[in-house]
């Protein structure tokens, strides 16, 4: 099926969509103790068939032991099913906290919580970023989802200035790879293994009206399962969001760092018989614009939106190891979202991916979304 073929086809999806989304609620009440959120994608490369896949089915449970403890989980099933792999669906507990809620300054958390990190990792909600699919350096060089067993302290000081900072368990280097560099490294809160412990953190300016500024890092070892090779991760993250009128702007930028990334790699390499090609440096950023340009009813009724930006994890390299190209990619994101009400969101985008490298053909991709939060 050709890409022009496939064009009335992925309209009649969307007005599918469209018009599943704009029926009117059932009822309407207050959020309870049980919360979530769901998305379901259509997503159409060139030269290639669509795909339909309910990518998230994610509930929220909360209880107050007493106004000043509180627990907090999310439980998310993707893509439908499990079948015992990853590819197959997954089944993960992403948040199960408790909080002890001494003063407005100064708060302790512990359990399985959500690395502070950048502007997507802690709230990924569908109706809070465009697109259909989060943010490709939301993807791979912060890996979002990124959740861990740990804890540590939060707050809001002075006049708009909010802090988190947890010890949390490491990353695991030797499930590192070339593609998505630290990603594979989370253990999840799945028997972690304690080798060393992490810390990690995030500050936020949040007094002035329509404007939010962030910067958070994470460093520890990684050493977890191969303890020959002393690598170490250090992650620093700047952000910014502002929102004037119908204007909406956000920016991000992030880098990583690991540490003996050539010893790791041979070592791999004297295991595995390849080398991952673990690269000692990775970066990514990217802006985006996006403008009210229906706002007739809820907030942010329709937004039009574009989004650069460039992530490579192959950005500087060991002594010895060439970069591989193709991961040194760049993408163009143009679409809108279409808010029924403030927490549901109908998205269509098209994307550009592009790549340094002369093996990977530039890929072009048009996806439709519906994600809704209660």
């Amino acid at each position: 099926m050709t890409f022009s073929h496939s064009i009335p086809r992925i309209a009649l999806v969307l007005a599918a969509l469209l018009l599943f989304a704009s029926a009117p609620a059932l009822a309407q009440g207050e959020t309870g103790p049980v919360s979530g959120y769901m998305d379901f994608h259509f997503n159409k490369p060139d030269g290639e068939d669509g795909t339909l896949d309910f990518h998230r089915f994610v509930l929220l449970f909360a209880h107050s032991f007493t106004p000043k403890i509180r627990f907090v989980s999310e439980l998310e099933l993707e893509h439908a099913l499990v079948e015992g792999l990853e590819d197959k669906g997954e089944l993960e507990l992403e948040q199960a906290y408790l909080d002890f809620l001494i003063s407005r300054s100064f708060n302790v958390r512990a359990g399985m919580l959500l690395m502070p990190v950048g502007i997507i990792n802690e709230r990924h909600e569908p109706p809070v970023f465009n697109g259909v699919e989060r943010p490709f350096v939301d993807t791979v060089i912060v890996p979002t989802t990124w959740f861990d067993v740990g804890a540590g302290v939060h707050g809001e000081v002075g006049q708009g200035w909010r802090y988190r900072a947890y010890v949390t368990t490491p990353l695991d280097a030797a499930e590192f790879s070339a593609e998505e560099g630290l990603r594979g490294g989370r253990q999840k809160g799945s028997e972690s293994v304690a080798h060393g412990v992490a810390l990690t953190g995030r500050l936020e300016y949040v007094g002035t009206p329509d404007l939010q500024i962030g910067a958070s890092f994470w460093t520890g070892p990684a050493n977890v399962s191969i303890r020959t090779v002393e690598s170490d991760v250090r992650l620093g993250e700047v952000d910014a969001r502002y929102s004037p009128g119908r204007l909406e702007l956000r920016a991000q930028f992030v880098q990583a760092s690991i540490t003996h990334a050539g010893e790791l790699n041979d070592v791999l390499q004297l295991i595995t018989g390849v080398s991952p090609n673990v690269a000692e440096r990775l970066r990514g950023y990217y802006a985006e614009g996006g403008y009210r340009v229906w706002d007739g009813g809820p907030a942010r009724d329709m937004v039009a939106f574009v989004r650069w930006e460039s992530f490579d994890t192959q950005n500087r390299m060991p002594g010895g190891f060439t970069p591989l190209e193709e991961f040194d990619r760049e993408a163009w994101t143009v679409g809108l979202a279409y808010f029924p009400d403030a927490d549901v969101a109908v998205k269509a985008d098209y994307v550009r991916l592009a790549n340094a490298g002369s093996l990977v053909p530039t890929r072009h991709i048009v996806n439709l979304g519906l994600g809704w939060w209660f």
